[in-house]
């Protein structure tokens, strides 16, 4: 009963900012500017294949390179010792605590035709390079930005996987590759899948990188989105309907994704 009780406030909380919100998007998804009931907006979804199919390809690729760099950084994170790793912790963290708008801001002025990382291919002989309003600058956006949801789950997990595995597997042979490839990697597993999660359902909704390192011609489903609510061509119901259709999306990923880590090694398995 006590149990019932302090969970209230959570259900309330989650009544008024999730079940509300998320009730007025279907709502809104299948009415037109009259209020009756539409199949349109959904319709007109279609045209936008190709910002879905952009910000789905570029979200994979960002999410792909932040668990390629942030895996590393957080195994060597979890091999330090306990005072080493609280200041790399507070190091990767550190970022964050820095306003996203401005961070985003700081890349503009580094990326640049006249910024500072040209000036200084300039200054050392070296042509310049057009990075801003490209579709590496967004996923380099996107890397610098929500790599930490990347490391800060892998390190939780490494730290939590028990030395005396590893010395078993080494005291019967097994060098350190194959230690890392049967043991550490798929007992890490469920910390990879909250990576990913974590790195791609924001990257695949984002606005505000896309728009500032992006420019006009990388458009994403946020700026998408954002134009319906906000711009010239204000329709909230379609915007509603993009924004179900792209909730959608992100379910069935998440979806996919728990079907690896249950059938993978959500339990911490060894590979044998």
């Amino acid at each position: 009963m006590k149990a019932k009780s302090a969970s209230f406030p959570y259900l309330v909380w989650m009544a008024v900012f999730i079940i509300v919100p998320t009730a007025l998007v279907v709502i809104f998804a299948f009415t037109d500017r009259s209020g009756k009931f539409t199949l349109m907006n959904l319709e007109e979804v279609g045209q936008y294949s190709n910002v879905f199919l952009r910000s789905i390809w570029l979200g994979a690729i960002a999410t792909a390179v932040c668990l390629i760099l942030g895996y590393p950084l957080a195994y060597l994170i979890a091999k330090t010792r306990a005072r080493q790793q609280n200041v790399l912790i507070l190091l990767v963290m550190l970022p964050m605590w820095m306003n996203f708008l401005l961070r985003t801001y700081a890349w503009m002025t580094l990326l640049e035709d006249s910024g500072l990382i040209n000036r200084a291919l300039e200054g050392l002989g070296l042509p310049a390079m057009h990075m801003i309003n490209t579709q590496g600058a967004v996923v380099l956006g996107m890397v610098y930005n929500y790599i930490p949801y990347m490391i800060l789950p892998l390190y939780s997990i490494l730290t939590k996987i028990d030395g005396s595995v590893i010395e078993a597997a080494e005291d019967l042979g097994a060098n350190a590759r194959t230690v890392f490839f049967r043991v550490t990697m798929p007992m890490s597993m469920p910390g990879i899948i909250s990576g990913v999660t974590m790195v791609f359902v924001p990257a695949v909704s984002t606005f505000i990188i896309s728009k500032m390192l992006g420019g006009g011609g990388n458009l994403l489903v946020g700026d998408l989105i954002d134009m319906q609510f906000l711009g010239s061509a204000y329709n909230p119901n379609l915007g509603s309907a993009i924004s179900l259709v792209l909730m959608v999306l992100i379910l069935i990923c998440m979806g996919i994704m728990n079907q690896f880590d249950e059938n993978g090694a959500m339990e911490g398995g060894v590979m044998v």
